[in-house]
């Protein structure tokens, strides 16, 4: 009975003490929120490329800090980028179209020289791949089976490809007009 009696005055005495800290509070409070802080200095960390959003800041996007000197961001891209600088397709003045069978769509359409590879499919309702619509990444690439892509397309744009992934038939989508009619598999990259 002693042991009873001990054991309720114990189980009495934490149950005050425990209402009593509830009662009181510990007069803790939570800091402030400095996520946006630590993402802006992040941000901040991060050099501008020219990739559209939202690649620019993404996390492991563009170069680590420091690694492209002040004033050498000109260097050997400058020179051969008007050399491949592509064509403008708002000063095309005649419109052709040509016959494009798109192997994976099962279809044969008509595209005008004056609009890309990508935007005739989407007419179609077609779901093919694209990610930045600017010739800077891979994931509207496509493969031409006729031959070299520059037998067949005109790029606005290619940040890219090389000439050799071209003379093997690869082009981007987003900014290949075409010149020819040709067969084409999309979502080949190379």
């Amino acid at each position: 009975m002693v042991q009873t009696a001990g054991l309720l005055l114990g189980l009495g005495l934490t149950l005050v003490a425990v209402v009593l800290h509830f009662a009181r509070g510990t007069g803790w409070q939570a800091g402030d929120d400095i996520s946006r802080d630590v993402l802006e200095r992040r941000a901040a960390s991060v050099p501008e490329t020219d990739f559209p959003e939202p690649y620019n800041r993404g996390i492991g996007g563009g170069a680590p800090a420091g690694a492209i000197a002040p004033g050498e961001s000109e260097g050997e891209i400058a020179d051969s980028e008007s050399d491949e600088a592509g064509f403008d397709p708002d000063a095309i003045e005649e419109v052709e179209y040509y016959e494009i069978e798109f192997t994976k769509e099962g279809e044969t359409i008509e595209v005008a020289n004056n609009e890309t590879i990508l935007e005739a499919g989407e007419d179609e309702d077609w779901d093919l791949p694209y990610s930045c619509r600017q010739g800077q990444c891979l994931s509207c690439a496509a493969h031409i089976d006729d031959g070299s892509a520059e037998e067949f397309v005109r790029h606005s744009n290619n940040d890219t490809l090389s000439e050799e992934e071209m003379d093997n038939g690869y082009c981007l989508t987003c900014v290949a007009y075409p010149t020819a009619d040709f067969t084409i598999e999309t979502g080949e990259q190379p």
